[in-house]
């Protein structure tokens, strides 16, 4: 596999200590084939999603990984690097670390393929933690659950973390348990994992080298693999969740949301 000859222009190159994006976007979706082509206001939802990732200022590299010509050539025609991937891989995760093989950064963000509400702003707060702060393996974000008829849906991950930001656990169910209904009064003790990563190049490396671990296994939840290992998550505090584009219904949402900020033709 190559990497097509067609480079974003920040004026930045992404050197040992820079950082690079990368996007994920593959044909094969059960419940909408083809979804990073579907319209949305217009525009192939990828187009959407490059546009935000174009907007963040902390990136040296940005480039779509993807198993399929239609995407590629969509991407290219938008003036954005993209790369021929495997067809086969389980995750989204093992998608970018092939594609980022030959890239070099010391940082890669992984931008979901199917958020095109997804914030500039917050990945460059990734980046820059990430750059900042040596520490940290994985940086990643949660936004308080603010409905609870929310807490127990399996659909939306929730995670816990330490005063220092650091997560302890993800989980499809209700965490944490409140038994104490006083201690938790006027409190945010819920929060739903937003799905963008910032990854130590290294880690993310031994990562995808790695066999899925058992807690991984049984929630079906892979960045309990990087818990396992001992990783260090950083979870940043948002205001919103955004949404995923898995459904008509959802495209619909996503239009609705364009067209009250104003954005569906741009």
């Amino acid at each position: 596999m190559k990497i097509a000859d067609c480079r974003l222009q920040t004026g930045r190159k992404a050197g040992n200590g820079g950082v690079v994006g990368v996007i994920p976007a593959r044909w094969g979706s059960t419940r909408l084939p083809g979804k990073s082509l579907v319209a949305i206001g217009g525009k192939p939802l990828i187009q959407r999603v490059v546009e935000n990732a174009r907007r963040a200022r902390r990136l040296d590299r940005l480039l779509v990984a993807t198993d399929d010509r239609r995407i590629l050539d969509v991407v290219l025609g938008l003036g954005v690097e993209a790369v021929m991937t495997r067809a086969d891989h389980a995750s989204g995760t093992d998608r970018i670390a092939e594609a980022v093989r030959r890239v070099p950064a010391a940082v890669v963000i992984n931008i979901q393929g199917d958020e095109p509400l997804i914030d500039p702003r917050l990945i460059d707060r990734l980046a820059q933690i990430m750059l900042k702060e040596a520490d940290w393996d994985v940086a990643t974000a949660a936004a308080p659950i603010e409905r609870a008829a929310e807490w127990n849906l399996p659909s939306l991950v929730k995670v816990v973390f330490d005063r220092a930001g650091r997560a302890l656990y993800f989980s499809r169910a209700a965490i944490p348990f409140v038994r104490n209904a006083d201690a938790a009064q006027g409190r945010e003790l819920h929060w739903g994992h937003v799905g963008i990563y910032a990854y130590r190049r290294a880690f993310l490396a031994r990562f995808v080298r790695t066999a899925p671990s058992l807690l991984e296994r049984v929630e079906g939840l892979e960045q309990l693999r990087a818990l396992d290992l001992g990783a260090r998550i950083a979870v940043l505090k948002t205001k919103a969740r955004g949404r995923g584009v898995d459904t008509p219904a959802d495209v619909k949402y996503v239009e609705a949301v364009l067209r009250r900020e104003g954005a569906a033709g741009r």
